[in-house]
């Protein structure tokens, strides 16, 4: 499921020479800076006060457009300046790139698009105004309005950025076309932004469901929050998390989607060249930058900003195959991890391994269950008609109907995920003197104690019971019944298993494989 879709003058080639041989000197440089593009009209950026109306000509448009190519080898980002007179009311920008053919098994053109204000293109600064990657061919920013994708604000005076990502680029190289038009008028109002409450309804200390990876028109998705909110809860959901690809430009355009039944958490899907990360539930407003790689060393300052702003670290479909997508940057920053996303695929069966096999790699004589282990969780990465909001969701125990209720269950990993509002698991341990313990706690019993793993399953008709141990699968249940509900025991110590986790499967259409899941749960630790 993950995606990133990719009367007026001319002025021929701005700075297009001059890419060229930057280009072909630099390298895959972090970024290059084209020659700057300017306005006839207005007095110069750096004398301007921005003032509406000194003009007198409210409603001229003046337009410049650009053509250059980029070859292969292009950095990731290049900016072209646009030197931005007073008095501006909007800034527009469209643009188009050649697709030309290329062999098979080779790269074609993807180019994204975003751009960067007066303050500047700095890694992390406050420059950001907008990011839509391959999925516009156009954007205009105002001070009352802006592109979905893009910040609303006054168009002030200075030197802007539009930012291009060469994404992939083809070995005829990447010719482009940029066309940008300033309209001159009063700027307008800025509109306060509001956001949705951090807090619903709830039951008190129950189990919630939600999905935690969503794209709206805000970035490549085709839905608007008022259809994934209505989606949401026809899929039985309590809460839900916005995570458009690199912008929090939907973040006000939540608050009237969310209710008593309905917590709506906003965070942003920071897509990198080397993986895409879920900011899961950051204080709304906040802003994450992307445009780094694992070998800029730079992912741990990012993982603590979303911290920082309240925010969970979740790495997405971490074995996806599309260019970029899969994670390179470790896990030592991550406070969970997306192993299942969308419709259960092989991508999803490499994930579930190899969070297994970091289980493993986390017990340790006499450590904690509660923290040396990451959990894991399943979002459906929905972004457009007919992807199915809610498949799969993350079911998880919290104190309450509240962001941080949620988060904390999460972190903790007191959860299990389920393919579809219809499937309910109770997965619980216990000991020989009463002791209990249920998904993400541990069981502390002594090592040949008798442990019985009780798994009872409803809404899972045909499927099968697997328990899963840092040894492997241990055990596998009968078929469970058409009706799809079932009980199912199995006895083993701590000497035998670390922990124990359960897998709810479909019938394997595929053998040796197994059928795809239908639900599965984080582990419950045995021993002391």
């Amino acid at each position: 499921m993950c995606e990133d879709d990719h009367g007026t003058g001319t002025e021929p080639g701005t700075g297009s020479s001059l890419a060229r041989r930057a280009l072909f000197a630099t390298g895959a440089a972090a970024a290059l800076t084209l020659g700057s593009v300017t306005f006839s009209h207005g007095t110069p950026a750096e004398a301007a006060d921005n003032s509406a109306g000194s003009t007198g000509d409210t409603g001229r448009a003046e337009t410049r457009t650009v053509r250059g190519t980029l070859p292969t080898g292009s950095p990731d980002f290049v900016y072209l300046p646009v030197e931005i007179p007073h008095g501006v009311r909007e800034l527009r920008v469209s643009y188009s790139y050649d697709r030309p053919s290329v062999p098979a098994g080779t790269a074609g053109n993807a180019l994204d698009i975003g751009v960067f204000d007066q303050r500047g293109t700095e890694l992390g600064g406050k420059g950001f105004r907008g990011w839509s990657g391959g999925a516009r061919t156009e954007f205009f920013v105002r001070a009352d309005d802006a592109t979905p994708g893009y910040i609303p604000g006054p168009v002030k005076a200075g030197t802007w950025h539009i930012a291009l990502g060469p994404y992939t680029v083809s070995p005829q190289g990447l010719a482009y076309e940029i066309t940008i038009t300033l309209t001159y008028g009063d700027p307008g109002d800025v509109a306060d932004p509001v956001y949705p409450p951090e807090r619903a309804k709830g039951r008190g200390r129950a189990w919630y469901r939600g999905d935690c990876h969503l794209h709206t028109w805000y970035s490549d998705g085709r839905r608007t929050p008022a259809e994934i909110a209505a989606l949401a809860r026809a899929a039985g959901l309590d809460f839900i998390n916005s995570s458009d690809h690199n912008t929090h430009s939907s973040h006000a355009h939540w608050a009237s989607e969310a209710g008593d039944d309905l917590l709506i958490m906003v965070g942003e899907e920071v897509t990198t060249r080397n993986g895409h990360v879920v900011a899961l539930g950051t204080d709304p407003g906040t802003f994450v930058d992307w445009r780094y790689r694992a070998r800029d060393n730079r992912f741990g300052k990012y993982a603590r900003q979303i911290r920082r702003a309240g925010g969970l670290v979740v790495p997405a479909h971490p074995h996806a195959t599309c260019v970029g997508c899969n994670w390179k940057f470790g896990f030592n920053d991550v406070d969970a991890v997306e192993v299942w996303n969308g419709a259960y695929s092989p991508e999803d069966e490499v994930a579930l391994a190899d969070w297994d096999g970091m289980l493993v790699a986390s017990v340790r004589e006499g450590a904690s269950g509660g923290r040396g282990w990451i959990p894991a969780m399943g979002n459906s990465d929905a972004h457009r008609d007919p992807d199915p909001v809610g498949v799969p969701q993350t079911v998880v125990l919290a104190d309450d109907l509240t962001r941080e209720a949620i988060q904390a269950g999460l972190k903790a990993g007191r959860s299990y995920v389920a393919e579809s509002k219809s499937v309910s698991l109770t997965f619980t341990a216990s000991g020989p003197k009463g002791e209990h313990a249920d998904i993400g706690g541990r069981l502390r019993v002594s090592k040949d104690a008798p442990v019985t793993i009780r798994l009872e399953v409803s809404g899972a008709p045909r499927c099968t019971v697997r328990f899963v141990t840092d040894q492997g699968v241990l055990f596998t249940s009968g078929v469970l019944p058409v009706a799809g509900a079932g009980v199912v025991e199995w006895r083993t110590t701590a000497q035998y298993a670390a922990y124990v986790r359960a897998e709810v499967r479909h019938e394997a259409v595929l053998a040796p494989m197994p059928g795809a899941l239908a639900a599965f749960t984080n582990p419950i630790f045995l021993g002391r």
